[in-house]
């Protein structure tokens, strides 16, 4: 059986005259329910490589495959139409449209899919809405919703056409502790109900160390994959949760009953 989304000697360089080798032969295979996060220094490539796992960005060399479907022979047409079918997408800035409601702007894949909203779609937005804790604002305009609940109306766009996988770049970035906890719990909850194959990309080595499996990248390569579930949990606090994270409310109370 082929591998969800698998990238296969992913080279990425920008500037012709002035080159910028961004990825360097990144080879990683993803499967259906993994809950994953890919974490690394400002400038170590995480953002290029989420891009081009959604296929937002195209690789200079390698291969893209999306259950054994090579993604770098399609057109940008052929493209736009996969991402919207497999893909969602929750980014650090919600990108929510201030003139549409949070029902309206959960409802925009599917517009985009279809060319207008079918009953069972509306009904659905509906339902997750009151899913991610936000029903009761469903026709609340975005400007009058918190940063929390703007990011789990993104998490409910995310989810409007069920795709199997969805990216999130830095998802918690701009929320408070306690917004950025709720939302790093409902993706758990979504991953564990849904089986979506979640991959994040985090600042938020805390994050990183309760995810399934960790990726490392620095200066362009990976220089860890492995499952947290090889370690233990005192390993994953100690390699991947900076020190100052114990002085966090609730940090400490989460190591020790782990």
């Amino acid at each position: 059986m082929a591998n969800l989304l698998s990238l296969v000697d992913i080279n990425k360089i920008y500037g012709k005259k002035v080159q910028t080798h961004v990825l360097k032969n990144i080879n990683l295979e993803y499967e259906k329910a993994e809950f994953t996060s890919i974490i690394g220094q400002s400038g170590s490539g995480k953002s290029t490589l989420l891009n081009i796992l959604g296929s937002l960005d195209r690789p200079t060399s390698g291969r893209v495959y999306a259950e054994g479907k090579d993604l770098t022979t399609l057109n940008d047409d052929a493209l736009a139409i996969f991402r919207n079918q497999m893909m969602g997408f929750i980014f650090q800035f919600h990108y929510l449209l201030p003139e549409f409601s949070a029902l309206e702007n959960v409802l925009i894949p599917h517009w985009l899919d279809r060319g207008s909203a079918q009953a069972e779609k509306v009904t659905l937005a509906k339902e997750l809405l009151e899913r991610v804790g936000v029903s009761e604002r469903m026709n609340n305009r975005s400007t009058d919703l918190s940063g929390g609940q703007q990011q789990r109306v993104a998490i409910a766009r995310a989810l409007i056409n069920r795709p199997k996988i969805i990216l999130a770049d830095e998802p918690t970035g701009n929320l408070d502790s306690e917004s950025a906890t709720q939302v790093n719990g409902l993706m758990r909850e979504i991953n564990q109900e849904f089986k979506t194959t979640f991959i994040i990309v985090t600042h938020d080595n805390h994050i990183a160390a309760q995810c399934d499996r960790v990726v490392e990248i620095k200066d362009g390569m990976i220089v860890q994959d492995y499952p947290t579930a090889e370690k233990t949990k005192q390993e994953n606090w100690e390699n991947l949760a900076p020190c100052y994270c114990l002085q966090k409310e609730g940090l400490v109370e989460w190591k020790q009953s782990n």
